[in-house]
């Protein structure tokens, strides 16, 4: 694990700072001013028509307020698209010195796909990221490198909370999940009919993952984003609800390629706890039971070293059982040079 230089902080704030601004822009330009505003004679007489989607709803006939919102409207969005393509360009600008100074470390295809997840409402929306990819979102916390032993990875992990309703995580109901991911690239297919995962002609698989049922008795509808019959169905995983319902971290980080994207997940600490937990179970492959086992000692020494305020009896962890939470705890305390005891005092 290294720790950011003072260059390389001072490039990844500026570089974060901007990205904010021009993700703030481009929603605002999709929600304030999306659609359209035109005048409409309508036997003899002028309206003022807004259209959203693919509805037109008139505003009233021309006047001084009619035609003031209609200059507003349209010097607004004109003024947020300028701006916008000017953050735009020192994005860009910023990209090649992201990858000089090795900024960059978010895999290209997870990056677009985050980034549309994002775009499209559906990141933090009803979706997080977890699994290795949330392990990028803790570098940019502790402002340090993980070692790339930690964050190899052919796949990523989107858990999709249960608890949303399907008409609340987005607008992608019609092409769901395998609609947006063949969107970036077509060669994206569900493994197999009705499955949770999408792979590519790379070998590139994309997982759609659920905690498991309270109650194995009671049965679940398959949880799918979109209405296609191919859409990929999240899997039901035991012990995925403690990341469920731990507190969202939100951290601007950047790709390969040096541009940035925001990714949103669990807690480092629920997410260290459930990595132990993950590692110790008898039906876990011995490979992955190792990289689980390391990522979790790479988490805790970062917790311990660089946010030693992150404490093990904060309120916002009763989610996580005491059983599950205390091994979190402890290995935690052993790279700190304590005892490990008082995470439940």
């Amino acid at each position: 694990m290294l720790d950011l230089t003072a260059q390389q902080t001072r490039q990844w704030i500026d570089c974060e700072q901007l990205y904010a601004t021009y993700r703030d822009t481009t929603r605002e330009l999709a929600t304030r001013f999306a659609g359209a505003m035109s005048w409409k004679t309508v036997k003899d007489r002028t309206y003022l028509y807004r259209k959203t989607g693919d509805t037109w709803k008139s505003l009233g006939p021309e006047d001084d307020r009619t035609r003031e919102a209609h200059a507003a409207f349209h010097q607004g969005r004109d003024a947020l698209r300028v701006r916008r393509e000017m953050l735009d360009q020192r994005l860009r600008e910023m990209a090649p010195v992201n990858r000089a100074m090795r900024l960059g470390r978010v895999p290209v295809l997870s990056a677009r796909i985050i980034r549309r997840l994002d775009r499209e409402r559906l990141l933090g929306g009803g979706l997080k990221i977890v699994g290795t990819h949330a392990l990028y979102a803790y570098e940019a916390m502790g402002a340090v490198q993980f070692g790339e032993e930690a964050m190899t990875t052919m796949d990523i992990d989107i858990l999709y909370d249960a608890r949303v309703s399907l008409k609340m995580v987005g607008t992608m109901q019609a092409d769901g999940l395998i609609g947006l991911l063949q969107g970036l690239d077509k060669s994206f297919r569900a493994s197999a009919p009705g499955s949770f995962r999408a792979v590519n002609n790379a070998g590139y698989m994309v997982d759609l993952i659920t905690p498991a049922a309270r109650f194995a008795t009671v049965p679940r509808s398959q949880a799918r984003i979109g209405e296609r019959d191919d859409d990929l169905a999240a899997v039901e995983i035991a012990g995925l609800a403690w990341l469920e319902n731990v507190p969202v971290i939100e951290r601007i980080t950047i790709d390969e390629q040096g541009f940035p994207l925001l990714l949103i997940v669990p807690d480092p600490r629920a997410f260290l706890c459930h990595k132990l937990w993950v590692a110790g179970r008898n039906d876990r492959e011995v490979m992955k039971q190792r990289r689980d086992r390391h990522q979790a000692h790479t988490l805790a020494e970062m917790l311990a070293t660089r946010l030693p305020g992150m404490r093990f009896d904060d309120p916002v962890l009763t989610a996580v059982p005491a059983a599950v939470l205390a091994p979190g705890a402890d290995l935690v305390a052993s790279f700190a040079g304590g005892s490990g005891e008082g995470w439940d005092e």
